[in-house]
């Protein structure tokens, strides 16, 4: 069983692997090498009941990622207490497209409308859902001072920014709770938001930790070397992993443990 870490200063316990739902509600437009198809509620349950009997809590989903939010409001009924969630706001997909809407209006829709499909009364985690101008959003956009209003009305516990840039993740680590970064073998631009989340105790999220599945091919375990590579860095909380494979959770589930063994 993995043993749970603290999400930065937030008082918030995550286990160091999450689960991803994209693929729980989305098929178009996702950057992965290989075509899947949706699961359907007995083999998302299945997937859930299977993350969280290995010891997984944090659950990862969006707006953007199709129906992911209705089916996990679903798929965890009477399971709430059990999960850490975390959501995001600014990005919303249909048609095929992406569009992205910072105002303090949308991100209050937006925190609503999640909070009702998620059938629940509060979100743990909340990141903007960046369009890569990570800065002109953190300092220019009014989505942080109304996830800030949101959490001081006790809507949401945590808020941060999943950001695609290093000036980004470093701005968003200062004036947040929390930044989800990509970090990986074959991309270690962000260190040094993974150095600054550490040293300040800045709640610290890892995406694309095998590159959307273009895993490099630098050992004969890239799983576990991806893995060891992550965790050989402090400042990580948690890396999410958008699995909906059982066997390939197991595999990750397995690497984290060695790992932090170690």
């Amino acid at each position: 069983m993995m043993k749970q870490r603290q999400f930065g200063n937030t008082g918030i316990l995550v286990s160091p692997l999450g689960l991803g739902t994209v693929k729980l509600g989305r098929d178009k437009g996702v950057k992965y090498p290989e075509r899947f198809t949706i699961p359907d509620d007995k083999a998302a349950g299945h997937l859930i009941a299977l993350a969280k009997d290995m010891g997984i809590n944090l659950i990862d989903t969006a707006p953007a990622y199709g129906n992911s939010e209705e089916r996990l409001g679903t798929l965890l009924k009477g399971q709430r207490q059990d999960w850490v969630i975390c959501s995001k706001v600014g990005e919303e997909y249909s048609d095929g497209g992406s569009s992205f809407d910072f105002s303090a209006k949308h991100t209050r829709f937006s925190i609503e409308r999640s909070l009702q499909r998620l059938k629940t009364d509060m979100i743990d985690i909340v990141l903007v859902h960046s369009n890569g101008d990570d800065l002109d959003i953190i300092n220019h956009e009014e989505v942080l001072t109304e996830l800030n209003r949101c959490k001081q009305q006790g809507l949401i516990r945590s808020f941060g920014v999943s950001t695609k840039t290093v000036e980004g993740g470093l701005c968003a680590a200062e004036r947040t709770d929390a930044v989800m970064a990509t970090f990986n073998l074959d991309y270690r631009d962000e260190q040094a938001v993974i150095d600054f989340c550490g040293k300040h105790q800045k709640g610290l999220l890892i995406k694309k930790a095998f590159a959307s599945g273009h895993l490099c091919q630098q050992s004969k375990d890239p799983v576990q070397a991806s893995m060891d590579f992550i965790f050989s860095h402090q400042g990580v909380s948690s890396v999410i992993v958008g699995t909906i494979n059982p066997q390939h959770l197991q595999e990750n589930v397995a690497a984290v443990e060695k790992s932090l063994a170690e």
